[in-house]
């Protein structure tokens, strides 16, 4: 296993910087032990949700080998590994956008969650940091000092240096073992760092790192890898390692390590692109109610500016001037916390809870252009993939989606974003206003409510960003997912030949 924590691109750590990095590894291996001599046997079953829409096979490990009743190998030759774990939501929905895409040009897509093998050591010290990060989420949304002074310079300073990075790849060592018996020439997509480092650590021979973020930050290097960016913006500032040394001039990435890709959404939203802004249009101009999609992230932290939208709409719901669609993913004791803050919410709510079958057939119905549908639809499911690609459903038949700035910014629906949750989610939205798709950063509730009021009341908000996401459409800039699969098969071409 070769160190990476102690040049990165080329850029020599501090010896300080180098300890501290051991120091981590050793105290999870403290922690959680090391499985680093394990071996974990490899098979594969269809995902009971979205194995038949977006063709996904999950990827189970045990050290006592395939269990009777454990379905098959891997297809060496059209598989491809998406590499992923469960912080938040993001990392699973830019994972389906890959997936959907690496079915649509005919490939099989394995779906590897490195937060769900609670057995591997590599599953504890991640569930460890996810829990911390989903507890520095809710307290940055109700203590502003902590936010002010610990979460924000955090996610924007912090994870932008590349000692940050130097730690991040030591720790990376211990998820290794869990691609051991992955066959090595499959190639991989990380969407995120730490499993498009393991792989690396782990020998895996094609790897492609899709990174989320607008914001430059070291965090999500895998050197190793080839590295991929949803935006020009994003492109200069990893080429030059820029702010990642604070002032310092830091060696550029090497030649080949960063492309630009474009957004990662999934096939079945680009495919529909036309039609569904079309109907959103249509339905504008003819006065239907207009339909605002509210989603809540995986930190389950936007309860209160949800609640603050769902009174400002209320009468317009009753008077059928306005829909809202209201995913709470997994949070079920949200629903309760609404009601308590919404009176008169219940009497035009429709639930849809743990029935996937109803919100598959909802959704799709919905997106029939001659479907009216009015009062508040809200969503909730236990299973993660339900909770997240609920969203990704309901997106066709919205009209606005409202959400914070996070992966959601690049998705080719009209949008108003809320308050973010960590600094580098402010350059999502920035992004997608420059380019149309989506509003400024309303970082209160008032403001949100402004626009929630400008996209009720007016035409031109939903309008102009319909006819500016069929423009982009053109321009390929939510082709994102497609070439990041076809960048991952093109290195095993290469390799192969």
């Amino acid at each position: 296993m070769t160190d990476k924590s102690s040049v990165i691109f080329g850029n020599k750590m501090t010896d300080s910087t180098i300890k501290k990095a051991a120091r981590s590894k050793k105290k999870f291996i403290k922690k959680f032990g090391d499985d680093s001599n394990a071996d974990y046997k490899a098979w594969t079953e269809k995902n009971p949700v979205i194995g038949d829409s977006l063709g996904v096979y999950n990827v189970y490990l045990s050290e006592d080998g395939r269990p009777a009743g454990g379905e098959g190998g891997f297809d060496t030759q059209k598989g491809i590994i998406v590499g992923n774990i469960r912080m938040g939501f993001g990392h699973y929905r830019i994972s389906m956008a890959i997936a959907s895409c690496a079915k649509a040009l005919g490939y099989v897509p394995y779906w590897m969650d490195l937060n769900s093998y609670p057995h591997t050591t590599c599953t504890k010290v991640i569930s460890s940091q996810n829990d911390l990060y989903s507890m520095g989420s809710r307290l940055s949304t109700k203590i502003g000092l902590f936010n002010k002074l610990y979460w924000e310079p955090l996610n924007y300073e912090g994870f932008r240096q590349l000692s940050f990075n130097s730690s991040d790849q030591k720790n990376a060592e211990l998820m290794a073992p869990v691609y051991r018996n992955v066959p090595k020439e499959i190639p991989v997509v990380g969407t995120h760092v730490w499993p498009a480092q393991a792989a690396i650590h782990a020998g895996m021979r094609y790897v492609v790192n899709a990174i989320p973020d607008n914001w430059p930050m070291a965090l999500h290097f895998a050197e190793g890898s080839v590295h991929t960016v949803q935006t020009q913006n994003a492109y200069q500032g990893y080429r030059i390692c820029n702010g990642m040394s604070k002032k310092k001039v830091n060696n550029p990435m090497t030649p080949g390590s960063l492309v630009y890709t474009g957004h990662y959404v999934d096939h079945e939203l680009v495919n529909n692109i036309e039609v569904d802004c079309n109907a959103r249009i249509a339905r504008k101009r003819d006065g239907k109610p207009v339909r605002f999609l509210l989603t809540i992230g995986g930190a389950g932290a936007q309860k209160e500016v949800f609640a603050a939208i769902i009174r400002e709409l209320l009468p317009d719901i009753k008077a059928h001037r306005a829909v809202l669609y209201v995913n709470i993913g997994d949070y079920k004791n949200v629903y309760e916390d609404l009601l308590a803050l919404c009176p008169g919410m219940e009497e035009v709510t429709n639930t849809h809870f743990d029935n996937w079958e109803d919100t598959v057939d909802f959704a799709a119905k919905a997106a029939d252009p001659g479907t009216d549908v009015r009062g508040i639809q809200l969503f909730c499911h236990s299973n993660i993939f339900e909770a997240v690609y609920c969203t990704n459903l309901l997106m066709r038949s919205c009209d606005v989606l409202v959400t914070k700035p996070s992966e959601l910014s690049f998705y080719p629906v009209p949008k108003i974003f809320i308050r973010r949750i960590g600094g580098h989610e402010r350059w999502g939205a920035i992004h997608s206003a420059e380019i149309g798709d989506g509003t400024l950063e309303c970082e209160d509730i008032p403001h949100t409510l402004q626009m929630i009021r400008l996209f009720r009341d007016e035409d031109a908000p939903l309008t102009d960003m319909c006819r500016n996401i069929i423009n982009n459409k053109k321009a390929g800039l939510y082709d994102g997912a497609y070439k990041v699969v076809e960048l991952a098969m093109t290195l095993k071409e290469k390799g192969d030949s």
